[in-house]
């Protein structure tokens, strides 16, 4: 059997419902489906014409198996930008092939040729394959802090006062 090449690829308007195929993916194994709200319209605005995010896939023998959406957040402290990765998700049957690992080592390389300071994600804290992953690559916890969130009514109610 040959041997499979991985290579990546930045997502295009037409890969929206392939995008979306991944959320959700993503979300049923977070046990999260039902938060799933976005749909293939809204993730054409949002990411190719307000390109708020953007998407890279992880390719095995040409065929899309993993993806990585993410976007730029600013340290203040550093005074650059940084690279903030929203979601990571490998297709099952690709998992262990060093998909998870690449889509990071180019997500990294992204940050170095962009001039970052950093690379962020969260992690859900049941998911112990995940933080064992993360810490096997040299990631750190960042345990003192405590995410916030304002969303839904809260958000609409705040945004009217």
């Amino acid at each position: 059997m040959a041997e499979s090449t991985q290579s990546f690829r930045f997502a295009r308007r037409e890969d929206a419902p392939l995008i979306l195929s991944f959320i959700k993916g993503l979300a049923a194994y977070e046990k999260m489906e039902n938060e799933v709200v976005a749909d293939e319209a809204l993730l054409e605005e949002w990411l190719f014409d307000k390109r708020a995010a953007e998407v890279i896939f992880a390719l095995e023998d040409g065929r899309e198996v993993g993806f990585a959406l993410f976007f730029h957040n600013f340290s203040t402290f550093l005074g650059r930008a940084g690279v903030y990765l929203e979601d990571l998700y490998v297709l099952p049957e690709y998992r262990g092939h060093g998909h998870g690992k690449g889509l990071l080592k180019k997500l990294a390389q992204i940050a170095v040729e962009r001039g970052c300071g950093r690379l962020e994600w969260w992690c859900l804290d049941w998911n112990r394959p995940s933080i064992d992953f993360y810490l096997s690559l040299g990631a750190e916890p960042m345990g003192d802090w405590t995410t916030y969130r304002i969303a839904g009514d809260a958000l609409r109610k705040m945004g009217e006062a």
